[in-house]
């Protein structure tokens, strides 16, 4: 068994853990996959109430057409030890900063930020929620996440080779 605590681990955190979050776990996997890193990779909502539930259908068919599976992905809340599971836990929109800051003990090891203060020009920025819009606007969703994974990866997971 891998220790997880060897490398770099992410949680991204929506509200239902259902539409944003999960598009953003995937997103961050690909990224983690295409430099051949293992990494330590989840999603999470401030709620429970998609507990045990798949990713929305738009939410799987927007990954699918980015050519992610996300039929694995199940809904869970954010707890307690995620704070020292994760060295990163990336919130979504403000709303959920603001709760994990209030969640977060004190000590934890996890660095709290929002998703698009990682990408240029875009602090403070929310990844929109699509739950209540049109199919189309689980692309603009996607874009985002896409944006700040890459970010995140290239801030966190892009070393310098030491030869």
């Amino acid at each position: 068994m891998t220790d997880s605590s060897s490398f770099p681990s992410f949680l991204f955190v929506c509200t239902g853990n259902i539409c944003r979050s999960p598009l953003a776990e995937l997103a961050m996997r690909r990224e983690a996959e295409q430099r051949g890193l293992m990494v330590d990779i989840d999603s999470a909502g401030t709620g429970n109430w998609h507990e045990g539930d798949r990713p929305d259908p738009r939410a799987r068919a927007t990954a699918r057409r980015h050519g992610l599976d996300g039929n694995q992905l199940r809904a869970r809340q954010v707890r307690t030890v995620d704070f020292d599971r994760f060295d990163h836990i990336i919130a979504l929109d403000r709303s959920h900063l603001a709760a994990l800051k209030k969640l977060q003990p004190a000590g934890s090891k996890a660095h709290v930020s929002l998703l698009l203060d990682h990408v240029s020009g875009r602090q403070g920025d929310d990844v929109v929620d699509p739950y209540y819009g049109p199919e189309e606007s689980f692309e603009t969703t996607w874009r985002d996440v896409e944006a700040g994974c890459k970010a995140l990866a290239a801030r966190f997971l892009d070393r310098p080779s030491t030869c």
